[in-house]
C-alpha cells in the first residue's frame, strides 16, 4: 500500500463517520464512499453502537412538494448550491455542510425539522437527474423547488402563499364546566 492510499483511505473514514453522525443511511454511505460494505457496517456499529437500519429508501420527489418539505428543501438545496458553486465545496463536503447549516437553522428558531440526511441527499440526486429545479417565486424572487417539467413561469413559492389550512391546529375544545352539585349532593355547611 503506498503514502498516498493510507491518507485516502483515512480520509475516506473521516467522511464516512461524518455521515454517520449525521443519520446517513448505508445506501447513502455505500454511494458516496469508496469504503467495503463491510467496513461501513463495523463503522457505522462503533460510532452509533447498533446496526444500520433497514428499509427502502425515499423514492418519490413528490415528497418535496408538499408546503412544509418544499419550504425546507427549498432552504437546503439552496445552501447545497452555494456550498458547492460559490464557496467552491466538494459534492460531498456542501452535502454534508449544507445538511449542518440546515440543522442549525431549525434548532436556532425552534422548527421541526422536515429532512433528515438521507432525504437531503435523495434531493439532491433528483436535482443531478434532472427531476426537480429550482425556479424563482414571483412574489419574493427566492428559488424554490418544483418538478423539471412544471411551468416556472408565474410560480408562487410556499412562505408566500401557504395553503390555506397552513399553520392552523384543530381548535382546542373548551374546557368542560364543573358539574354543579344538586342540593341533596352539597355538604352541610357547618
Amino acid at each position: 500500500m503506498t503514502r498516498m492510499s493510507i491518507i485516502e483511505d483515512a480520509r475516506e473514514v473521516v467522511r464516512a463517520s461524518a455521515l454517520i453522525e449525521l443519520g446517513a443511511r448505508m445506501q447513502v454511505l455505500e454511494s458516496e464512499l469508496a469504503l467495503p460494505r463491510d467496513r461501513l457496517i463495523r463503522l457505522y456499529h462503533e460510532i452509533k453502537g447498533e446496526s444500520p437500519p433497514k428499509g427502502m429508501l425515499p423514492s418519490s420527489a413528490d415528497w418535496y412538494m408538499t408546503w412544509q418539505a418544499n419550504i425546507h428543501a427549498s432552504l437546503f438545496y439552496n445552501t447545497y448550491v452555494f456550498l458547492k458553486d460559490s464557496a467552491g465545496c466538494s459534492h460531498l463536503d456542501a452535502l454534508t455542510k449544507g445538511f449542518r447549516l440546515y440543522r442549525e437553522h431549525c434548532a436556532h428558531n425552534g422548527l421541526e425539522m422536515q429532512l433528515d440526511l438521507t432525504r437531503a441527499w435523495t434531493l439532491v440526486r433528483f436535482f443531478n437527474g434532472a427531476i426537480l429545479q429550482l425556479t424563482s417565486c414571483r412574489r419574493c424572487a427566492g428559488k424554490f423547488v418544483i418538478h423539471k417539467y412544471d411551468a416556472p413561469e408565474g410560480k408562487v413559492c410556499a412562505i408566500c402563499q401557504p395553503p390555506s389550512r397552513a399553520g392552523k391546529r384543530a381548535k382546542a375544545k373548551p374546557p368542560r364546566p364543573m358539574p354543579v352539585p344538586l342540593d341533596s349532593e352539597r355538604s352541610p355547611a357547618g
